[in-house]
């Protein structure tokens, strides 16, 4: 069983800041692309943020500017760093390592971190 450990979520008000991590065993994290997914209560889960291998990243359209993702292949860990928080941002968020591939691609997920933005 694939752990990701994510940890960070909380209770922050509106305009404030969070950074959210996640770690991953090094022989899964090297090869896979690591995202940043959330889902609010009654609503389906979407994508916040992804980083590949290389570096590149793309962003939901709802957190460019605000939201950061990076990652320390030194630490196998993925970062998301939230500015400028909204109540609409309340969600749990869920990491996620994906690689692609018949027979040696895999899809793990991590068990899921509360962010609530509320004054």
């Amino acid at each position: 069983q694939v752990q990701l450990v994510e940890s960070g979520g909380g209770l922050v008000q509106p305009g404030g800041s969070l950074r959210l991590s996640c770690a991953a065993p090094g022989n899964i994290f090297r090869l896979a692309a690591m995202g940043w997914y959330r889902q609010a209560p009654g609503k389906q889960r979407e994508l916040v943020a992804r980083i590949i291998t290389t570096g590149i990243t793309n962003y939901a359209d709802s957190v460019k500017g605000r939201f950061t993702i990076s990652r320390d292949d030194a630490k196998n860990t993925v970062y998301l760093q939230m500015d400028y928080l909204k109540p609409e941002d309340t969600a749990v968020y869920y990491c996620n390592a994906y690689r692609g591939g018949t027979g040696y691609g895999y899809d793990y997920w991590g068990q899921g971190t509360q962010v609530t933005v509320s004054s």
